[in-house]
């Protein structure tokens, strides 16, 4: 995906338009994202500046989970996307990224790693709270009647 020569031109004071004198230099050029999806796992590595390699996921289906509370460290398989705060589209789409939220085989996690860049899912368990009525006397001593004969909370 070559960009175009945004940065490079310019207008002048007069508003008259400045040409770029080069085009992009390879550093400059950037690549389409690596999105990671779960699924069976699909590794792509890539040549990065200074002969370095960068190491990719296209697919996942593994990922290591923390327990915070026991300090123990799971690999489990990663079931489905449910959450992905950094675009709606990726959670549709059941993309995995750092801040997504995924369902794992023993409950739900938090992703943490970069998969798209580090080729590794690592993520911390999520603590699951559940809210129980505890007495049904005090739902029904918060409805009352109005005088029209409507309930009303």
């Amino acid at each position: 995906m070559r960009k175009s020569i945004e940065n490079l031109g310019g207008r002048k004071l007069t508003g008259g338009r400045k040409v770029a004198m080069r085009g992009r230099r390879k550093f400059e050029i950037d690549r389409y994202p690596n999105e990671a999806v779960a699924g069976p796992i699909q590794i792509v590595v890539r040549r990065t500046r200074g002969n370095n390699n960068k190491v990719a996921f296209k697919t996942v289906d593994f990922a290591n989970v923390i327990d915070q509370e026991s300090k123990k460290i799971t690999k489990s398989k990663i079931l489905r996307v449910t959450k992905n705060p950094a675009n709606r589209d990726y959670e549709r789409r059941g993309v995995v990224s750092k801040g997504a939220i995924i369902e794992v085989e023993n409950g739900a996690a938090r992703v943490v790693s970069r998969p798209g860049q580090d080729g590794v899912v690592n993520a911390i368990m999520i603590k699951t709270t559940t809210t129980t009525n505890t007495t049904s006397q005090s739902s029904e001593a918060a409805t009352t009647t109005t005088t029209t004969g409507r309930k009303t909370r």
